[in-house]
């Protein structure tokens, strides 16, 4: 698997020559271009993970389309300039406009892959950072003891090793997402993009194309849930709410590594792996006609189900105290201890809403109340 793609923009064939079997060497799927309009075809036809672009090119020089990236949002990649004759205000101009580095010619191939590796741990993190900042307040952590959830956390270590597809089933705050996510982080894909397709950003709404595949208009791409993801995991949070044409464009992309983004005419290929979730019976969905059958074979390669909380209760003390830590931490919440009456209460709790409701009412416990304890009155109240 390679471990990036990166677009070489230079007009000297031998540079670009030498540094395209230098970066394939290191493990680098690797694109070049001559000149601008040429750098453009290429991020078309595929995003790349960087870009090594020269300043002083015939036509459209480096900064002017670095400029034309930075103004139209499409700088989504770190980008290295490269010169021979730069200058202290080029640089300056440079890193005003996003780019990350600035490196003189001739190119130094240690400083250059130290650079690049840089490059793209700074991106890897600052993707990271992102997802936690927006991530759901009401995330799932693999938290448990039981034999369930050692079991569990067991078969995600298996799957982690393969790149099977995989359906994860279970009610509503279960934490799919979060075994998703943990099976990702233990994956050789786990320096690339876990990308979250949404609860209904792909689910019968009328850009669900564009969202998933992306779209390309007047020279502006727009890169889709499929290209975010490439080398990654897409995961698909709520796979019955896919309407039928979704479906339909979705087995076709799947089955191909490859599709056409909205208003595209060239194929976009990709390397994702798919993991889905679904809190209804996909098969009985099929059944209905509501699901596509082929579809569900494909998604299906390995169904993992995860059982409701109330289920697994031995895990309920374990997982009150973590949310207790977690939202003292976090959160900057009072430390409040759950006296031996309210612990009893809530473990002998059914927990319709799961592990989501239980992380919510700690909140709500600790937003609400006063005192350095919670009794069993305190968590009866609405």
């Amino acid at each position: 698997m390679s471990i990036g793609h990166i677009l070489v923009v230079d007009d000297e064939p031998d540079i670009r020559k030498l540094l395209t079997e230098v970066l394939e060497d290191e493990g680098y799927t690797v694109s070049s271009a001559s000149h601008a309009d040429e750098a453009e075809t290429s991020i078309a036809a595929r995003k790349p993970d960087l870009v090594l672009l020269d300043i002083w090119m015939p036509g459209r020089d480096g900064i002017t389309l670095l400029r034309s990236w930075h103004e139209t949002g499409q700088l989504v990649w770190p980008v290295i300039m490269m010169s021979g004759h730069g200058t202290v205000e080029t640089a300056v101009e440079a890193t005003r406009l996003g780019a990350y580095d600035f490196i003189e010619k001739p190119v130094s191939l240690d400083k250059l892959l130290l650079t690049i590796e840089h490059a793209l741990e700074n991106q890897r993190l600052a993707r990271e950072n992102e997802t936690l900042r927006r991530r759901d307040i009401n995330a799932y952590e693999l938290i448990g003891e039981s034999e369930f959830m050692q079991n569990l956390r067991e078969q995600a270590r298996k799957l982690a090793g393969h790149d099977a597809w995989v359906l994860i089933m279970g009610e509503p705050g279960t934490g799919k997402q979060a075994l998703a996510r943990y099976i990702h982080s233990l994956s050789p894909r786990k320096h690339f993009p876990f990308v979250d397709s949404g609860v209904s950003s792909i689910a019968g709404r009328d850009n669900a194309a564009v969202e998933l595949f992306g779209s390309e208009n007047d020279g502006k791409v727009r890169y889709g849930l499929l290209e975010q993801a490439n080398g990654g995991t897409l995961f698909i949070s709520e796979a019955a709410d896919m309407d039928s044409h979704t479906q339909m464009q979705l087995i076709s992309a799947l089955e191909n590594q490859s599709f056409l983004r909205v208003g595209g005419n060239e194929p976009v290929h990709v390397d994702v792996r798919v993991i889905a979730a679904t809190r209804k019976d996909l098969e009985a969905e099929v059944r209905a006609g509501r699901f596509r059958e082929d579809l569900f074979y494909h998604l299906s390669v390995v169904p993992v189900r995860i059982e409701p909380l109330r289920q697994h209760p031995d895990d309920i003390p374990l997982l009150l105290d973590y949310y207790l830590d977690a939202a003292h931490r976090a959160e900057g919440l009072p430390r409040r201890q759950l006296t031996i009456g309210a612990r009893n209460l809530l473990k002998h709790h059914d927990w319709p809403g799961n592990v989501r409701e239980l992380k919510n009412l700690v909140q709500r416990l600790l937003i609400l109340g006063s005192g350095e304890t919670i009794d069993e009155k305190k968590c009866r109240s609405p």
